[in-house]
């Protein structure tokens, strides 16, 4: 991923974030997800009352993506206070659709420059696969 790349999935990261519906944690986050072509693809969490209904921006940035035809993916960005990686569901998913992906971690709350890059691989040593 270029320099610029970067940029534009951590700004697409922040813009989605706006979107979150997050009225129980107050925990808002938003994704984007880089695809090969080029494309990418936002998502933002989207809370229920039946928590277990409840969807992570990272999922929904990638299923969108699924949803649209892309299978290969070049990086994700996420923007939340403090950072947080994903969850461990959220990796899972990203494994079944990529071998590694670089992740980016940005601090919204605090408006600094990229907290941390890491890489599913690192996040998920060992995945699960059929």
């Amino acid at each position: 991923m270029t320099h610029e790349q970067e940029d534009n999935l951590i700004d697409a990261a922040l813009a989605a974030r706006k979107d979150a519906h997050a009225p129980y944690s107050n925990f808002e986050v938003g994704a984007a997800v880089l695809t090969a072509s080029g494309e990418i693809f936002v998502g933002c969490n989207i809370e229920n009352a039946s928590f277990g209904l409840t969807n992570c921006a990272e999922r929904t940035a990638i299923f969108s993506a699924v949803a649209a035809g892309h299978r290969s993916f070049l990086g994700l960005a996420l923007a939340s206070a403090g950072a947080v990686p994903p969850c461990g569901a959220c990796r899972q998913v990203l494994a079944e659709f990529c071998e590694d992906l670089p992740i980016m971690l940005y601090d919204a709350t605090e408006n600094k420059p990229l907290q941390r890059k890491t890489t599913l691989v690192e996040l998920l040593p060992d995945r699960f696969s059929a």
